[in-house]
């Protein structure tokens, strides 16, 4: 059985071949502000794993395959943020987050596909505290001119050149990074599929 990632994340393709797996990636496309603003009063969890949905049934299915979409948002005084996608916002992020604490919310959706049809799914979300540091004004800057920050979720990564600027972080590291390894493993049995096959 094969593995399809919905998600075009770099980050996420990694932790999962550094697992040993080698997924098939399919980018869904979904309109995340539009998804968003169709929910009803939903928690932050389930923001993020109404995405993960999405794009987990978005994209092609193969006749036979298990499909995991994932998605992760900041949750940061009581606001769920997502990738910056300017400098300024990037910038205004950090200036607040510095020298505090976040909850970064990852959803995972996990659809088991049989005959080209979903037969099952799975859905859960897993959270971890991040510390951030206090990056001075030309460490912030340099940052920001590299691009990184625009393009994830919170604004940071752990595992890229934002790791400097993180102290420390209380839960699932690769949940942070974009995909938890064990949310997904337990998501996984639920349908009835060990991790070790998809090796």
């Amino acid at each position: 059985m094969r593995l399809i990632l919905a998600s075009q994340s770099p980050a996420r393709l990694s932790v999962l071949r550094s697992a040993g797996i080698e997924p098939v990636v399919r980018v869904s496309g979904v309109d995340e502000d539009a998804l968003i603003a169709s929910l009803e009063d939903p928690t932050p969890e389930e923001t993020v794993v109404a995405l993960s949905a999405a794009k987990a049934e978005a994209i092609e299915h193969d006749d036979e395959c298990v499909v995991v979409g994932c998605d992760s948002m900041l949750l940061f005084e009581g606001e769920l943020v997502g990738k910056p996608g300017t400098p300024e916002v990037a910038r205004d992020r950090w200036r607040r987050v510095a020298g505090q604490s976040g909850v970064l919310i990852t959803g995972h959706t996990v659809l088991r596909v049989s005959g080209g049809a979903v037969t099952d799914r799975a859905s859960g979300a897993e959270s971890t505290t991040v510390r951030f540091g206090t990056p001075s004004d030309e460490e912030l800057e340099a940052y920001i001119a590299t691009g990184e920050p625009l393009h994830v979720a919170g604004g940071f990564t752990i595992d890229g050149l934002g790791g400097w600027f993180i102290d420390g972080i209380e839960g699932d590291h690769t949940s942070v990074i974009g995909i938890s390894l064990p949310l997904t493993r337990r998501l996984l049995g639920q349908l009835g599929v060990s991790v070790s096959t998809l090796w």
